[in-house]
């Protein structure tokens, strides 16, 4: 247990956490929508300060990151908790077991130099703070990214992209890159099926691009959800408006939680959603969940020539040359180094 981060004191030994756009009132003896924040006698403390349930070495187009440091092993991490609440989450197991376990909260014991540690001894050029929303362990995640750059590896944050402005300015200097789910584009979808809303999710793509961090952006589409070409077309707008330089993932939903009452994505939407994606001036826009179907290859957006090719997440062929297409030397903007 640790003290947190971004809380204020209020009267009669509440508290507000500041970490996530939830911004909760919390009173003593409770906890904040994502489970695992507790006031303890008007102070504000995270339960799972280095309680690790998940680790593992992944490679980085699994987060999906497509233009940071392709074919790289990344050292995933994550405690159990979330402060989204999504009918469709693929690991609900971990994100919600608080809620479905009275409070209880489990995991390994681990230190920062431990993650570090095992990640140079599994090859990894990077940290992945994954699988749950990782700014609901945000301080064990500030601290392992501070270890880490010192260390010479990057830090990664695969995200709903909820955290406050004052999180994101705060953690932006020791993040290099980031993959934001923009998970619909209505107050619908985010309140109905995620207990959240969509504008800190937006401004928070503009601010970390602005703070310099790269980003890319996830789309789950789901049919009779967020399939529609309006929607898709109105993301892609936004993107584009950020940088038409931000990867796009249009990704296959697959039924599973309680959101079983869909089918999965037909590929045909997908290749709709990455058309549409194109159309509106996106450089690169990726089909994912469908390996092989050639729409998760980077192409150069200036002469169209294949530059990396992959099939699931290995990398079959890469002939960028120090970051610029080999065939006419258009910059493909990216960390790749």
């Amino acid at each position: 247990m640790k003290e947190a981060l971004f809380y204020t004191v209020e009267d009669k030994g509440k508290v507000q956490c500041q970490l996530c756009n939830h911004r909760c009132y919390i009173k003593p003896g409770k906890r904040g929508i994502c489970k695992v924040r507790e006031n303890r006698d008007g102070k504000l403390y995270s339960l799972v300060y280095g309680k690790i349930v998940s680790e593992n070495s992944d490679p980085i187009e699994k987060k999906p990151l497509f233009h940071f440091l392709p074919g790289s092993i990344s050292y995933s991490i994550a405690t159990v908790g979330c402060n989204f609440k999504c009918l469709h989450c693929q690991n609900w197991q971990i994100a919600q077991y608080p809620n479905i376990y009275e409070g209880d909260i489990p995991g390994e014991e681990r230190s920062p130099k431990d993650i570090i540690h095992e990640a140079v001894l599994h090859g990894a050029k990077s940290i992945s703070y994954t699988y749950v929303e990782p700014t609901i362990f945000y301080e064990f995640a500030f601290d392992c990214a501070t270890l880490a750059k010192n260390k010479g590896l990057k830090n990664v944050f695969v995200s709903n992209g909820y955290m406050t402005p004052e999180v994101t300015r705060h953690l932006a200097p020791v993040l290099d890159g980031i993959n934001i789910d923009i998970k619909a584009f209505t107050d619908k979808f985010y309140h109905d099926v995620c207990s959240a809303s969509l504008k800190p999710v937006l401004d928070n793509v503009r601010l970390m691009h602005e703070l310099g961090v790269w980003v890319e952006v996830t789309t789950l589409v789901i049919p009779g959800w967020n399939d529609s070409p309006k929607e898709l077309r109105d993301i892609a707008r936004f993107v584009k408006r950020v940088d038409p330089s931000i990867p796009w993932h249009v990704t296959a939903f697959h039924p599973t939680h309680k959101m079983l009452d869909r089918p999965p994505t037909p590929v045909a939407t997908l290749r709709l959603a990455r058309e549409i994606g194109l159309e509106e001036g996106l450089r690169f826009v990726y089909e994912g969940n469908v390996p092989g179907e050639g729409g998760e290859n980077t192409c150069c957006p200036a002469c169209g020539a294949e530059v990396i090719k992959r099939i699931g997440y290995r990398i079959v062929k890469n002939l960028l040359s120090d970051g610029r297409c080999s065939e006419c030397g258009e910059i493909i903007q990216g960390v790749w180094s």
